[in-house]
């Protein structure tokens, strides 16, 4: 199990590639604020409303100084078919052997249907312009949880 993120703490530096195969890092980033989120898989219904959520409310957050990074274990070509099918305009990276997902505490013992397994547990975390971590949700829903953030950041 991963140590879950405190505000204050800094945020785990990565670099992994997106959609094209071009390596991004949060260092990238640097000077502006960054939403880094956590997702099970692409294609599926609940992290397809929470990237298009994010992507119809980017406008609003980019000008609000935030970027937007949703991180799954799917392959880049995953990933390219997830933007391609729903269009998505979120940065979206590829962490399939979990390291970056871990370094963030967004893996671990989850509960479906009664069973216990080990997986990517749905979380957030917002990433001040120094590179600390400003916010750290975990467990979050994916309806609803845009909304919810642009409530909590005043935006």
């Amino acid at each position: 199990m991963s140590e879950r993120l405190q505000p204050g703490d800094v945020a785990p530096a990565f670099t992994l590639p997106d959609a094209d195969g071009e390596q991004v890092s949060l260092a990238d980033h640097q000077g502006r604020k960054v939403i880094v989120y956590f997702y099970p898989a692409a294609l599926t219904p609940g992290c397809t409303k929470q990237a298009c959520d994010f992507t119809d409310n980017l406008e609003l957050l980019a000008g609000a100084g935030y970027d937007v990074i949703g991180i799954s274990p799917d392959s880049p070509e995953k990933l390219a078919k997830f933007r391609e099918k729903e269009s998505l305009r979120i940065t979206l990276l590829a962490d399939p052997d979990k390291k970056v997902t871990e370094a963030y505490g967004a893996y671990g013992e989850k509960k479906n249907y009664g069973k216990t397994y080990l997986g990517v547990i749905r979380s957030t975390v917002v990433v001040d312009e120094e590179g600390k971590v400003e916010r750290a949700l975990y467990n979050v829903r994916a309806t609803g949880h845009v909304a919810k953030i642009i409530k909590d950041l005043g935006i």
